[in-house]
């Protein structure tokens, strides 16, 4: 599946891939992970793991990026049926709203009834340090502004109404569980919660974006999720998100600091065992 993929998919083709799937696994999963930019490492925590390669699943999208493997992972996770996404799909990489989003009607298909989302984002909050774990409590669709939205088009009344509600698209009683867990395990010092906003990427922001963003409510900032959540939702599942925050936004002009990707993923590298350990109590927990 390419760049120049038809805009939409019919619910034929998303039934055929959900088919494919459930006939060459046992697992009947109803959580659904989407691992970021170098959290694949959440995927080696199942067991009993069956997995496929992107590039062997029929009209699977395939991921480009560094950090992302490119496999989804079925397993059991506390002794509950999960699947995991090793490697998401992004505006940046020439895909369009329906291919960033095919995973989630296929996973809907496939039974589930809760999405968790991972991310690395740059950190916006004057407050945030480099290494916080920030619980996603509302978004800013950026691209979706620019009509870049994963419901435009036909809407197709299997999935979801033509009109769904986004004021609750992240679960307040998941951020309660997250809050309490995170207590428990001696991590709620560096617990951060807050609004993510997505832009399309791939350059990372400037100064002046990043000064607007702070001025619209943001707290950190990224390159993806937000299409995901808003196809979740539409398909009424329950989503649960995490932000990690991997480096600090530049918003003074005499600063000599400079975003980059390798330091993205060693933050990641620093913080996985912690959000592995997050995730694993949350989903026992839910």
């Amino acid at each position: 599946m390419s760049a120049s993929s038809e805009c939409s998919y019919s619910y034929e083709e998303y039934r055929e891939t959900a088919d494919w799937l459930l006939a060459n696994t046992d697992i009947s999963p109803k959580v659904a992970i989407i691992c970021g930019s170098g959290l694949g490492g959440l995927a080696d925590l199942l067991d009993n793991k069956k997995v496929f390669p992107y590039n062997k699943i029929p009209r699977f999208p395939h991921s480009t990026v560094q950090g992302h493997k490119g496999q989804l992972v079925f397993g059991e996770l506390n002794g509950k049926h999960c699947v995991c996404m090793q490697g998401r799909f992004h505006f940046y990489e020439g895909y369009n709203t329906a291919t960033v989003t095919y995973p989630v009607r296929v996973f809907f298909l496939l039974g589930i009834e809760t999405l968790i989302v991972t991310n690395a984002a740059g950190g916006l909050n004057p407050k945030f340090k480099v290494g916080d774990i920030m619980l996603i409590k509302d978004h800013i669709n950026m691209p979706g502004f620019a009509g870049q939205h994963p419901l435009c088009g036909r809407n197709d009344e299997k999935f979801g109404v033509r009109f769904p509600c986004m004021s609750d698209a992240y679960d307040r009683d998941f951020a309660r569980i997250a809050r309490e867990t995170a207590q428990e395990l001696g991590c709620d010092s560096f617990l951060q919660e807050g609004v993510y906003c997505m832009l399309a990427g791939p350059s990372y922001e400037t100064i002046a974006e990043c000064r607007v963003l702070q001025m619209l409510g943001a707290d950190a900032v990224g390159m993806s999720t937000v299409p995901e959540v808003v196809v979740a939702r539409h398909c009424r599942m329950r989503v649960f998100g995490l932000s990690l925050i991997t480096n600090k936004v530049v918003t003074d002009y005499n600063s000599t600091e400079k975003a980059n990707h390798e330091e993205v993923l060693e933050t990641t590298r620093m913080r996985t065992e912690v959000l592995q350990k997050l995730v694993s109590s949350f989903v026992a927990k839910m």
